[in-house]
């Protein structure tokens, strides 16, 4: 016959097996099972957003001049003022968690309600503020000029400060009817009609000499374009904004294409197509978990206020959904750096 070997720990003591092995439930396993797989997600496309701002560094949009509004405050410029607040809000959720499972250990059950709503308040403030943040950014503050080469032309005054279309773009009698699958050629459509026609931008800025246009130029290397390898003089090819001088801002603008007004998965205003891509993917992936995170706190919550874990003498429930709403918290830390600060 076969002899059994089993393995003894420090104590002496034979495990067995169990439904607990390393002192932790089998939801609490599961849980960080799920926390793990879903950290290496995010990893894989804050490292995605890393490479492609990398790439593309020099036309990148800045933070501080895409993330400027304020509830309640319309035309004050507050950069990343409300980005910081929600982050605080976050944050300050995951102190209230803590103190709801604190509470579930000593089978506090008016605390754990308690703490259990602020942090539920703390989670539907965040995801409506990222709501709202999504429809200024959706909706744009300046608007731009695509040209029929692609390039996107940016209007700021003598000082180099955005400008918006709003303000300078001419009254025109001219009018225009949105294309739609039935009345335009080969069946072609098109999205919601900007405010404001080329014409009128055109006629406008050529009003207003005191504007110019910044805009993307293509520079090369002085050392490398000395050289015959003609693989070199592609790699030091390098976009920069730049703002042109009055004459060549009236010549990139003849070559105007079409009004840009705010951010989509197509256009943007602010610069770089891949930074709104990102911006909705990472965004709204991080806030359906935060939203999630919610429904399963008011779940949770209405059980606390029913009892169920006052009479199984244990709250490990509000537990494990706290190390899910902790590692919600963490993973916005990241974004936040990443997205915002960097």
């Amino acid at each position: 016959m076969g002899k059994t070997v089993t393995t003894e720990n420090k104590q002496g003591n034979t495990w067995g097996g169990g439904n607990e092995p390393m002192g932790a439930s089998y939801g609490k396993l599961m849980m960080w099972f799920f926390i793990v797989s879903d950290a290496l997600t995010f990893s894989g496309f804050l490292a995605a957003y890393g490479f492609s701002r990398f790439k593309f560094i020099e036309t990148w949009p800045l933070a501080d001049e895409v993330f400027t509004h304020f509830p309640f405050m319309h035309g004050v410029s507050a950069p990343m003022y409300y980005v910081a607040l929600m982050t605080f809000i976050l944050i300050f959720s995951s102190v209230t968690m803590v103190l709801a499972v604190d509470a579930g250990h000593q089978l506090q059950k008016a605390k754990v309600a308690f703490y259990m709503f602020l942090t539920i308040i703390g989670g539907l403030i965040f995801v409506g503020s990222q709501a709202w943040e999504w429809k200024n950014f959706i909706k744009g503050e300046y608007g731009a000029i695509e040209t029929k080469g692609g390039s996107l032309l940016q209007f700021v005054n003598n000082k180099g400060e955005r400008v918006a279309i709003e303000s300078f773009a001419a009254d025109l009698p001219v009018e225009r009817e949105q294309l739609t699958r039935d009345k335009a050629k080969w069946f072609m459509e098109e999205g919601s009609l900007p405010n404001y026609t080329v014409e009128q931008v055109q006629a406008g800025f050529k009003a207003h000499p005191e504007l110019l246009i910044r805009t993307e130029v293509i520079y090369k290397d002085d050392e490398a374009s000395k050289k015959d390898d003609k693989i070199n003089h592609e790699l030091t090819k390098i976009k920069h904004k730049t703002v042109l001088t009055r004459a060549e801002s009236e010549l990139r603008l003849a070559n105007a294409s079409l009004v840009v007004e705010g951010a989509n998965l197509t256009r943007n205003e602010y610069g770089s197509k891949l930074f709104a891509d990102f911006f909705f993917f990472i965004t709204g992936f991080h806030g359906f978990h935060v939203f999630s995170g919610v429904v399963i706190n008011i779940i949770i919550f209405f059980n606390v206020l029913l009892g169920t874990y006052e009479k199984r003498r244990s709250y490990e429930m509000v537990e494990k959904v706290g190390l899910y709403w902790h590692f919600v918290d963490l993973v916005w830390v990241f974004v936040f750096t990443v997205f915002y600060l960097v």
